[in-house]
């Protein structure tokens, strides 16, 4: 049975070839999204990790650092920093802004830190801010190191590069003194937007929010999570999608093939038989799709402009949803091929 199956797929190989090409593409739009998704949340959490801290303190009301946007006095920090348990306490001010990048509107977010403190980021390229003025960018943006960037009528040089710190769908993060955060923000009111801990405090002061680095993670998430939710969406379609293609080019190949499945019945071969063959030829083309998808995938995603990361798991996952997509798609098959008459074999009814 096994070597019918295989000379089926090599006398049928153009229209094996169409299915395959046109299921792996499916299967790599399904990597793509998947990695959109990861993308989102990869993004969060290198951002807040780079931070450094252990506790972030909002105003009350607030749902997170980086989804709402209210101010404290700057001397929330010397409070904060007395409190029992708290190794370092540090200001840092988050705001998002625009500029301009070879003439179009860029979001950005800025960071405003003190210089050796929590916040400060890990510069890849270039050099961190030493100077009032200065600035460190995602390279995202898209400028260069010595470019200046104006941030509402404020002009920083970019000093230097940080790679994949994006919030919320690819706004590219960028980070600058304190003081000139102040001066881009509140015209160099000392206001700030959390104060970053290293440490556990016992206690939170009144008008604070006391937010762990998991909390912080979440919210941010959340504000993407229609997003995430239509993106999962689209990627179940896709699998859908994979299963349809298969299971038509498999039931196509079913009714070509009725004579054959009517001799082999009237030869003995049962349905368990008839369907092991059927499958394996599906599970060969849904598994030749995914290798196919795999390549399509890296080519395919400069297509993206959001941040896309593919986690490994989505590779080990895909062989095992292309044998199940093969499995299901050959059920169709199936039917057709049990319900065919022996005897029409030998009649010439076939």
């Amino acid at each position: 049975m096994l070597a019918i199956t295989l000379h089926d797929l090599r006398f049928r190989g153009r229209q094996f070839l169409i299915a395959i090409v046109g299921a792996g593409l499916v299967f790599a739009m399904a990597l793509l999204l998947t990695g959109l998704a990861e993308g989102f949340r990869a993004e969060v959490r290198r951002t807040v990790a780079d931070v450094g801290a252990d506790v972030w303190f909002v105003p009350s009301g607030s749902s997170g650092p980086f989804t709402a946007f209210a101010a404290l006095p700057g001397a929330t920090t010397r409070d904060v920093a007395g409190l029992s348990g708290v190794e370092r306490a540090d200001p840092l001010l988050v705001v998002p802004s625009t500029t301009k990048v070879d003439g179009a509107v860029r979001g950005v977010r800025i960071f405003g830190y003190v210089k050796g403190g929590l916040g400060s980021p890990d510069v890849a390229d270039g050099r961190a801010t030493s100077r009032p003025g200065e600035v460190v960018t995602d390279d995202r943006l898209g400028v260069d190191i010595g470019d200046v960037i104006h941030v509402a009528q404020t002009d920083l040089t970019v000093v230097g590069h940080v790679h994949g710190h994006t919030l919320l769908g690819g706004i590219p993060n960028i980070y600058t003194s304190l003081d000139d955060a102040q001066r881009v923000a509140f015209g160099g009111a000392d206001l700030i937007t959390t104060v970053v801990v290293r440490g556990s405090p016992t206690s939170t002061p009144d008008g604070l929010t006391a937010l762990t680095t998991s909390e912080v993670e979440a919210d941010t998430i959340r504000a993407m999570r229609d997003a995430i939710s239509s993106i999962d969406n689209s990627r179940a379609l896709m699998w859908i999608v994979a299963a349809v293609i298969v299971a038509a080019l498999m039931y196509v190949s079913a009714l070509e093939r009725l004579r054959d499945f009517a001799v082999l019945k009237s030869l003995g071969s049962s349905s368990p038989v008839l369907f092991a063959g059927v499958a394996v030829q599906a599970v060969i083309v849904t598994l030749l799709a995914a290798g196919f998808a795999l390549l399509a995938s890296r080519l395919m995603r400069p297509m993206f402009a959001l941040p896309t990361i593919v986690p490994w798991s989505a590779y080990i996952v895909l062989p095992i949803v292309a044998v199940a997509v093969g499995l299901f798609s050959s059920l169709v098959a199936l039917r057709r091929a049990i319900g065919v008459d022996p005897a029409a074999a030998l009649t010439g009814q076939l």
